[in-house]
């Protein structure tokens, strides 16, 4: 196992991360921004070191910065939690051209998921079912017409290199089209340095799953179930559970085995995740993208297989082999993201934490980023903890995540607790027939 951890994120993942490294017996630092010096992940930390100004190019996502941190503490390995370098191909070479340890996948898995059009033309070649859509980038509007013209409508327009439910739009016309891949493009190119445009057909009603894959030291891929994911605001999730309600025991299997095949495919190691939109009216499902890293949602995974994933991680780029040999799910969990943002609009509502009371009891977890005293600010993403239950079956997992829900106290900043409390009662979703569009149902 490796000796030292430099964890190249902040708050609720670094905190986490931190947790599991110790338990090892793993030196742990921290690196943080000035606007999250009293967090409390830099405190438990062994070591933590300032990067830079609260603006994340100057601090956490400063490749520089963060290798001079590791380089003055003696680091060993670098975990980047999930959003900023985690899916850096870049970063991960510099990092072990340095001589240190990625816990992550290879730079070379990184870069071919990376581009959504290059990673639907491998899925494709691997066997895995992909949408209907483009296999090159539609390098002009008229291009983009004659490929929708051919697919058919309603068209998803994604920006290639894209990610995170970030530069998507859908068009039900030619108009709409025309529309949709000009602001698409112009929003790719301003937030990724790339414009490139992938075409696929949209679908009205999908859920959303994805499975959960482990590349291990010796070189075999295993999937450790699946995820439902599709209580989405903005295509960004803020729910998800394990197993999906929606996924009988025979789509399981070629679900689990497509991912597998999937991660074969580009030689991954380490943790990882196979995207898929599933049509609950025909049972088929496609490959949407493959995230290249630790999800926010991975807790349900743990809970119901009996895992750490963070300790599979740490193995796995140490070199040695998983702690499991077959695994099998026990139960059913639910995770929900607890946000600093109105719980209508779901619009970021950041301020100083007043009252934090975190619920407790049997099967349920809170990994949470901040604590009384502490202030949530405008520049990083919103989310402030991870209410997560588990319990026997489906019934349970949710009358305990009612009571948790309604354990929870947070004062100051806004919170959307309000809006789980309306989800956990609503038809819709404990009746487990929900898709994608739950949400903008609840809101019409």
């Amino acid at each position: 196992m490796i000796g030292s951890l430099l964890v190249a994120n902040r708050g609720e993942i670094a905190r986490r991360v931190i947790r599991t490294a110790k338990r090892l017996g793993v030196r742990t630092i921290a690196v943080y921004s000035e606007a999250d010096a009293d967090l409390p992940f830099v405190a438990e930390a062994d070591e933590a070191v300032l990067l830079g100004p609260a603006n994340p190019l100057q601090s956490y996502r400063s490749v520089e910065a963060v290798l001079a941190a590791a380089k003055a503490t003696g680091a060993e390995a670098i975990h980047p939690g999930y959003g900023f370098l985690s899916e850096n191909a870049d970063f991960a070479r510099t990092v072990e051209s340095n001589g240190l340890v990625w816990v992550g996948p290879g730079a070379d898995a990184i870069t071919a998921m990376g581009d959504k059009i290059n990673a639907r033309n491998l899925m494709a070649a691997a066997g895995v079912p992909v949408a209907p859509g483009t296999t090159d980038p539609a390098a002009s509007v008229e291009e983009a017409a004659a490929a929708a013209a051919r697919i058919g409508y309603p068209i998803m327009v994604k920006a290639a290199a894209g990610g995170g439910g970030m530069g998507m739009g859908v068009a039900n016309d030619e108009a709409a089209l025309r529309t949709e891949y000009e602001k698409v493009r112009a929003f790719a190119e301003r937030m990724f340095g790339d414009g490139s445009v992938l075409l696929e057909r949209y679908f009205p009603r999908v859920r959303h799953v994805e499975v959960q894959i482990l590349g291990l030291a010796d070189g075999r891929v295993v999937a450790l179930g699946e995820r439902e994911c599709s209580v989405q605001r903005r295509n960004q999730k803020v729910a998800e559970e394990t197993p999906s309600p929606a996924v009988s025991p025979s789509l399981r299997d070629r679900l689990l085995a497509a991912a597998v095949r999937a991660g074969e495919a580009v030689g991954y190691r380490n943790a990882g995740t196979v995207e898929c939109l599933l049509d609950p009216s025909t049972g088929e499902f496609f490959f949407l993208e493959m995230n290249t890293r630790l999800q926010v949602e991975h807790p349900i995974t743990e809970l119901v297989y009996g895992v750490d994933l963070v300790e599979e991680q740490l193995r796995v780029a140490s070199g040695l082999p998983p702690t499991f040999g077959d695994l099998a799910p026990n139960g059913h969990a639910i995770e929900l993201r607890i946000n600093a943002e109105d719980p209508k609009r779901f619009l970021p509502g950041p301020g100083a934490i007043t009252v934090w009371n975190e619920p407790t009891g049997e099967g349920v977890r809170v990994d949470s980023g901040y604590a009384a005293g502490t202030t949530v600010t405008p520049f990083y993403d919103s989310l402030m903890a991870k209410l997560v239950v588990w319990g026997p079956d489906r019934p349970s997992a949710l009358a305990r995540a009612r009571a948790a829900v309604a354990g929870f106290e947070i004062a100051g900043p806004k919170c959307n607790l309000p809006f789980f409390a309306e989800l956990l009662d609503n038809p819709e979703f404990t009746g487990g027939d929900y898709d994608t569009g739950i949400i903008a149902r609840m809101r019409s």
